[in-house]
């Protein structure tokens, strides 16, 4: 059975809705989680088509980065929730 588009964002978003408070994944951690490794592009996507009503802001590069043009938005999310954010993003420890 060939897996499409419409059930990456349906896995993506169930990944992310399940994220906890002050827990921090990487797109391809959670392309991993959704079943579709390698597809850490298509998770950005998806989150940003899609991802309104998930915790978003919980998913970040693989270096920590944040989205792009939402820095300051997502980092104050990630702060309220207790994690630390700099200028540059999240300092990522392992899962």
């Amino acid at each position: 059975m060939t897996r499409g588009p419409r059930d990456l964002v349906e896995e993506v978003l169930a990944v992310v809705a399940a994220t906890r408070p002050g827990e921090v994944l990487t797109y391809g951690e959670v392309a991993v989680e959704a079943g579709f490794p390698g597809a850490a592009r298509a998770v950005g996507r998806a989150l940003a088509d899609h991802g309104g009503g998930v915790p978003w802001w919980r998913v970040v590069t693989a270096t920590g980065r944040l989205v792009p043009g939402l820095e300051e938005e997502q980092a104050t999310r990630l702060r309220a929730e207790g994690v630390p954010c700099d200028r540059g993003g999240v300092r990522r420890t392992a899962r």
